[in-house]
């Protein structure tokens, strides 16, 4: 399956693909597109093959704990599709039942207008990460810009732009709506691209040692790649910390009940997050399952914190 590359790669063709094909799952059931709701129950409940949909968007920690989370429950007998969806019809997927899994819903604040939508349809699977930050973020060469109070009156210096994301993004919306009248920043133009885009804009940027701000989140893979630094934010615009979960369609608890108990232990901090990416974005970019193996045989310990018993005899070692 084509696979989303990221930090200043081109977004591959597949994730427009599987998002259209989703969309029309999501219509009248695709076998194309997703695992349909009908094979997904039939198949789990009635003791057949265990296949399990995990939708990815694209940001780095949800590729990195996706394709995690693939090796793993492959090697537990599981069969998995990755597909790969941008955040609005991956909910509404969801929550019709045509995707089993997703691992990166931000709350209570970034997907905040998604889950009030559609939390009634979906299982909350618990949080595996509680240190997530919405930021505004400079190179750290930009001088006498570190708050987002600075920018205004420096419009001249970054293009009168700021680098932002895809549009249907909580972050793109929190910086709009939140970040850009809290500072009266009117005559910035917050730019809706992608977040490759944005990461190619960064890359270019820095090559070049040019200011640039831009929408970024915590945790990133970014700050492993780049000397950066996240513009301060007194007036609190940007939000709190948040927390990541692990949502699951209507039904998942008890169609996959073990899955569910290794979901409520998931978790994992910055130093593991960040070596995750770094080994699954960066060092094995063309073959992210590659990459999930390495660090879990360099982490051997790791599964047995959330699996128990579960995890005696796994072999990542090919």
């Amino acid at each position: 399956m084509p696979f989303i590359e990221r930090s200043g790669r081109k977004l591959g063709l597949g994730a427009a693909v599987a998002s259209l094909a989703l969309l029309a799952s999501a219509c009248g059931g695709s076998e194309e597109g997703g695992v349909s709701t009908e094979s997904s129950e039939s198949e789990s409940a009635g003791g057949g093959e265990k296949s399990i949909s995990i939708a990815v968007i694209p940001w780095d920690e949800d590729i990195a704990v996706s394709n995690l989370w693939k090796v793993v429950l492959e090697e537990k007998g599981y069969t998995v599709e990755l597909q790969n969806v941008d955040v609005a019809p991956m909910f509404e997927g969801i929550a019709q039942g045509d995707i089993d899994l997703f691992l990166d819903t931000w709350l209570p604040g970034t997907h905040a207008d998604y889950w009030e939508q559609h939390q009634d349809n979906v299982e909350d699977l618990g949080s595996w990460y509680d240190n997530a930050t919405l930021e505004l973020t400079v190179p750290s060469y930009v001088e006498d810009v570190n708050s987002i109070a600075d920018l205004k009156g420096n419009e001249d210096m970054f293009g009168g732009e700021i680098v932002g994301i895809e549009s249907g993004s909580g972050l793109v919306r929190t910086t709009k709506e939140e970040a850009i009248p809290t500072y009266s920043l009117d005559d910035y133009t917050l730019v809706e691209s992608s977040t490759s885009a944005m990461l190619t804009e960064l890359d270019d940027a820095i090559k070049n040692e040019e200011p640039i701000v831009v929408t970024l989140w915590r945790p990133h893979i970014a700050y492993s790649d780049y000397d950066l630094k996240d513009l301060e934010d007194p007036e609190g615009a940007m939000g709190e910390g948040e927390s990541i979960h692990a949502i699951g369609r209507t039904g998942f608890s008890e169609d996959f009940p073990e899955v569910n108990e290794w979901m409520q232990e998931f978790a994992m901090d910055d130093p593991q997050l960040q070596s995750l990416e770094h080994l699954i974005l960066n060092e094995n970019e063309d073959d992210p399952e590659a990459g999930a193996r390495a660090w879990l045989q360099e982490n051997p310990d790791y599964l047995s914190g959330i699996m128990g018993e579960d995890a005696e005899g796994l072999d990542f070692s090919s």
